[in-house]
């Protein structure tokens, strides 16, 4: 065989193993999607059609009833006002629990790398294996020290939970991305006079940009999506909106909305697909920029 035929065969068996790898990947994806696909369409529908049509049949008339009851008047346990007082609880936990988990691992992760002292390897080994300590373990004594100090039930406790457990996480994401920076940079800013803020805030924290993103998505993405610390540390009103999703779900009152819940549960996790998707690319910068040491 001639050497371009070799290369026309090569070519051709390339392209055919694209083909099949698109192929692969496009079938993954439906897979994948099809849930999300019959949630959509079953949120659209009437409860009489529900009950007639086939569970991955599309709507034949487009219905935003159960959308509209799911936010504002669905039985929440014995509660009928929707999901949207849950979202609010939720987010006023996951706003100033990610700022503030967010904050203390940059200067955590900025102090392990930049400002050494004797036995920072250790500290930094010990908030590491807080990592991977299930949730589990930590009810109880979380459970008494919300008690202890008087925040037991409330958003705030929660706020305190989610900071305290993420910690682990963000100084790991700000300590590999601030071990990559010369030491140059923050020897020339103490020559010149700077402290250890100062250093923080104007020369550390605006090249920490990426890794901010990754840190906000993630803290906002586990808080956010959160069910054992909700229903462990608060009660009633003051639940976040994945223990109302659970609480709607649950309530066997009347008949079975099946719409009601495929809405609600769309609403809910809308606030994450929404970071997702406006900040999906950073998020991806910004891991690969603190992967570069450590």
């Amino acid at each position: 065989m001639s050497r371009k035929g070799i290369v026309r065969r090569r070519g051709a068996g390339q392209a055919a193993l694209r083909l099949l790898l698109y192929a692969v990947l496009v079938l993954f994806c439906l897979v994948y999607l099809l849930p999300l696909v019959i949630m959509v369409s079953t949120s659209l529908k009437s409860l009489g059609e529900i009950r007639t049509g086939s569970l991955i049949s599309l709507p034949t008339q487009v219905s935003l009833d159960a959308w509209l009851k799911a936010w504002g008047t669905a039985c929440v346990g014995v509660r009928c006002k929707g999901i949207a007082p849950y979202m609010w609880n939720s987010v006023l936990m996951v706003v100033p629990a990610v700022l503030i988990s967010t904050l203390l691992g940059a200067v955590n992760g900025y102090a392990l790398t930049k400002w050494r002292f004797r036995g920072a390897d250790v500290i930094f080994a010990l908030m590491l294996f807080g990592a991977f300590i299930p949730f589990q373990i930590v009810l109880l004594p979380m459970a008494r020290t919300l008690g202890l100090f008087g925040l037991a039930g409330t958003t705030w406790g929660l706020v305190l939970v989610h900071t305290v457990y993420g910690l682990a996480f963000t100084t790991l994401f700000f300590r590999n991305f601030f071990v990559s920076v010369s030491d140059g940079i923050v020897q020339a800013a103490k020559i010149d006079g700077a402290g250890f803020f100062p250093i923080f805030f104007k020369l550390m924290l605006p090249m920490a940009v990426p890794t901010i993103v990754v840190t906000v998505i993630w803290q906002f993405t586990n808080i956010w999506n959160d069910f054992l610390f909700g229903s462990a540390f608060t009660v009633g009103d003051s639940n976040p909106v994945t223990v109302a999703l659970n609480n709607i779900v649950a309530t066997s009152t009347g008949v079975k909305e099946y719409n009601v819940d495929m809405a609600a549960a769309i609403i809910a996790g809308l606030p994450t697909l929404a970071v997702y998707v406006l900040a999906g690319n950073y998020f991806v910068r910004g891991l690969a920029a603190g992967a570069v040491k450590g």
